[in-house]
């Protein structure tokens, strides 16, 4: 009987003590603090950075998030030319040359297996045959793996080097950012070879009889991207909801292609999103980014969205830029909604229309593209051609550029010349000598030179019949080439010695530059018996740009821009604010001011390098 009074004891003691507290709580009016609970960060709120979104880009990717990886990668590194002739130099910093002496040995030079010759890395160095130099480039936004890109290479400030003329540049990596030694490089990106093009124009305002800078050239073609630049999408509101819509509406306009690694787009987290360039789209990145970037959020409603697009652009003629690329990211289904555009009467929609058709290959956009490549202000006309030559294969096309390959306009012959290589139209014929350089026989009534000065050596010969007039008497170089032909005669003589110390070759050839310039080029071998001198690509545009300076050829020569430096210089502005000490993505950070949703981040054409007159103008004699 004892326990259960003991418990019954217990129960209102606890029971008096509970409302004691209450009573205490109630009649003191007295607040107990509470400890507040623990806040919960919410993600999906969480606010980046703020978007300044242009009306006609709502309910785009672009309204969301910012492009990572926008912009041109300048790349730099020290390398070593050889097979020069005697011009190279030993002069070199300290710390410049114990890396190169590193790099080479690691290469195998000195190794006996690999070096039997007894050559070693001081031993190359040394060498009066070979330079180490300052290799550049400038990689496009988004590059995929074997990218090719132009190189400028230039020898080392305060060498005892006198010229890269003939030179090679041995394999180079090439990295990010400003030119470091050790352990403080950059990722390795790219690397760089292939032989040296010396621009062999006389400099503008030059006093001496040769005012050619040796110390400066470019390898076309040059550079090659050995790993994906990285673009990813960074988003203004952290979601992950609003990332996988984002993820959904690329991969639905970018499905996965044959042999492409992944999906298009991939979800990294709430921020970030990762992007996988499509092999159809290798070579184009730029408009890859840019179709990315107007691709809709909401992917059902296409022709209501072209609509509501179309009524923005009449509204606003302005917005031509941004509505151009929204078609284009539309797609197909956009294409009745702005057909009756092709024929508006106000410039900047009636463009943006034909842009976008062109681009997806609408037959419907061809008349009206030609009729605008005929007349029309200049400007237009060089558009239209540029359109139409990046159309798919289209016998239209090819018929009704072909024409203006005789215009009077000199950059009109130029824009179709370069759109029908572009389509491989086999009007345009191509020789390969010897691997150095292409020579273009171009249909025309109209003669014309013309000197490519990126990607791909071609010298372009306008007009078939286009010879080297006679009588003829010239020397070049100090006397190392001569050539001379009567009235009367049929071919040219032609003395050469590849140097001082040689004995000259004498040979002859055709008058025609179609045969005359391969003559130039080519090295006569067992294989190839035929008849030539074999200069590098840059000795032969100097040999024909002296004819032609000196009146033996009858026509314009035109060279186009030399874009390397330029690009250069542009792209350095960039680094200047926006640093990647070792190119890792994880550590670039969203851009505090981003572009304007029409905007690109591109490297436009700069104004002329060596080349003493801007765009095509003609060379001065």
């Amino acid at each position: 009987m004892t326990t259960p009074r003991i418990h019954l004891r217990q129960r209102l003691l606890r029971l008096g003590l509970t409302v004691a507290a209450v009573a205490a709580l109630s009649g003191c009016g007295e607040v107990i603090e509470r400890v507040p609970p623990k806040p919960q960060q919410d993600r999906a709120n969480a606010a980046n950075f703020v978007l300044d979104v242009d009306p006609i880009m709502r309910g785009t990717v672009a309204s969301e998030t910012v492009v990572d990886g926008l912009r041109p990668v300048v790349v730099r590194g020290y390398g070593i030319v050889v097979g020069l002739k005697e011009t190279g130099g030993r002069l070199m910093p300290a710390e410049v040359r114990a890396m190169m002496l590193q790099e080479l040995a690691r290469r195998g030079i000195g190794n006996p297996a690999s070096s039997p010759d007894g050559l070693t890395p001081q031993k190359m160095l040394d060498s009066p045959d070979t330079a180490v130099v300052v290799v550049e480039g400038v990689v496009p936004p988004g590059a995929t793996e074997d990218t090719k890109f132009d190189l400028r290479v230039s020898a080392l400030p305060g060498t005892d080097v006198t010229s890269l003329e003939g030179g090679r540049l041995y394999t180079t990596e090439l990295r990010p950012g400003p030119l470091l030694v050790g352990s403080r490089q950059a990722q390795i990106i790219a690397e760089g070879k292939g032989p040296i093009f010396i621009n062999p124009f006389v400099e503008p305002g030059a006093t001496r009889s040769d005012a050619v800078n040796r110390l400066v050239g470019r390898i076309l073609d040059g550079g090659r991207v050995s790993k994906d630049l990285p673009i990813k999408l960074k988003l203004a509101t952290s979601s992950h909801t609003r990332a996988r819509t984002i993820q959904s509406a690329i991969n639905s306009t970018f499905p996965r292609e044959p042999k492409q690694d992944s999906e298009t787009a991939r979800g990294e987290n709430a921020d970030s999103i990762d992007l996988c360039v499509p092999p159809s789209y290798h070579g184009k990145t730029e408009d890859f980014i840019q179709l990315v970037r107007h691709v809709p959020l909401d992917v059902t409603s296409t022709e209501a969205t072209a609509l509501a697009v179309r009524r923005a652009l009449v509204a606003n003629p302005g917005n031509a830029r941004s509505a151009m690329w929204r078609f284009r990211a539309l797609g197909k289904r956009a294409l009745p909604v702005i057909e009756d555009l092709y024929d508006y009467p106000e410039e900047n929609p009636r463009m943006a229309a034909l842009e976008a058709g062109a681009a997806l290959d609408d037959p419907l956009a061809v008349k009206p593209l030609l009729s605008l490549a005929t007349g029309g202000s200049v400007e237009n006309r060089l558009k239209a051609i540029e359109l139409l030559g990046a159309m798919d294969f289209n016998p239209d096309v090819d018929i009704g550029l072909r024409p203006l390959l005789d215009d009077p306009d000199v950059d009109v012959r130029l824009a179709t010349y370069e759109a029908l290589v572009k389509r491989k139209d086999p009007v345009i014929a191509r020789m390969n000598i010897d691997g150095k350089f292409d020579v273009a026989l171009v249909p025309s009534s109209i003669p014309l030179v013309y000197v490519s000065q990126s990607g791909r050596p071609t010298i372009a010969v306008f007009g078939n019949e286009l010879a080297v007039e006679r009588p003829l008497t010239h020397a070049a170089w100090s006397n190392r080439l001569l050539m001379k032909a009567d009235s009367i005669d049929d071919e040219i003589q032609v003395f050469w010695r590849p140097n001082d110390e040689s004995r000259p070759e004498i040979q002859v050839s055709d008058p025609r530059l179609s045969e005359f310039i391969p003559f130039l080029g080519h090295k006569t071998t067992v294989e190839k018996p035929y008849p030539g001198i074999g200069l590098s690509y840059g000795e032969t545009i100097g040999a024909v740009h002296q004819l032609w300076r000196a009146g033996y050829i009858k026509s314009d020569f035109k060279a186009e821009q030399d874009r390397v430096l330029a690009a250069i210089l542009r792209s350095q502005q960039d680094e200047e604010q926006v640093s990647r000490p070792d190119f890792d993505p994880e550590k670039t950070a969203a851009p505090s001011n981003p572009a304007a949703p029409s905007d690109l981040a591109t490297v436009e054409p700069p104004p002329p390098v060596e080349v003493p007159v801007p765009g095509r103008d003609t060379v001065p004699r």
